[in-house]
């Protein structure tokens, strides 16, 4: 999983887009200001539109430049390392999992909501998402939920993450969409403009004018959701080592 992404820097995130020159100079200011900064960010959007290269490009600035001790993981990854913990062929437990996690100077947390929602998802996500708030300590989520208005739309952070969850989100991080066309659908993200262009004209996933701003964007009213309260034992430390310079993540790759 790290392999796929050593060539992601800020240096070469491709901004076509008025929304992803927007997110880029949110992340060279984060990077500019780390450690003093407020809040996190979290890029929102569909796949293939750079959530991904501009959140790792953050960590490996941080790592290098700063010196911080900084991970990564993917959201379905993290919580499969925490079930594992439950085999009885392991002496770990949670804990030994999610602590250096929430005590990390930087998190990336990738494809936030990815995993199917359940009591225990919600659980421990936020349990993640709530003790990194309290500690105020930086971290940059990615994912493709939207902010609907509907608490039960099957894609919502109502649905996914649950009532305070989502509003732990809206209070530690900028929420920041990228709206572009997938690389990955045009093949790449070298792309010619006249691929790009004939995608755009073609595609039927090429984003149309009447697809944007049918979700609402975040407001401090959180749903009346009943979320569960956290039964996470304490333990340990330890995950795996980072290849890059300065830190460690979840995915040895």
């Amino acid at each position: 999983t790290v392999r796929r992404y050593t060539h992601c820097e800020l240096e070469n995130f491709e901004q076509h887009y008025d929304s992803l020159r927007n997110a880029y100079r949110k992340a060279a200011a984060f990077v500019e200001q780390f450690p003093v900064v407020d809040r996190g960010l979290l890029f929102m959007g569909a796949h293939g539109v750079g959530k991904t290269h501009l959140a790792v490009a953050i960590l490996k600035t941080v790592m290098r430049q700063k010196g911080a001790r900084g991970y990564f993981y993917e959201t379905g990854e993290l919580l499969k390392l925490v079930r594992d913990t439950y085999s009885s062929s392991t002496e770990l437990n949670e804990m030994d999992v999610l602590r250096p996690v929430m005590s990390a100077d930087i998190l990336v947390l990738d494809d936030l909501g990815v995993e199917k929602t359940s009591e225990w998802v919600q659980e421990t996500l936020g349990h993640v998402v709530n003790i990194r708030y309290s500690e105020r300590r930086p971290t940059v989520f990615t994912t493709n939920l939207i902010d609907s208005e509907d608490p039960l739309h099957p894609k919502s952070f109502m649905y996914r993450l649950g009532p305070r969850t989502r509003s732990r989100l809206f209070e530690m991080c900028d929420w920041i969409k990228l709206e572009a066309i997938d690389a990955r659908e045009v093949g790449g993200p070298d792309a010619t403009p006249e691929q790009i262009q004939r995608w755009e004209k073609h595609s039927p996933a090429a984003p149309r004018s009447g697809d944007r701003g049918r979700s609402a964007m975040p407001s401090k009213t959180s749903g009346q959701l009943r979320a569960p309260s956290s039964r996470i034992p304490r333990g340990g430390d330890g995950v795996g080592d980072l290849k890059w310079p300065g830190g460690k993540a979840g995915s040895q790759g």
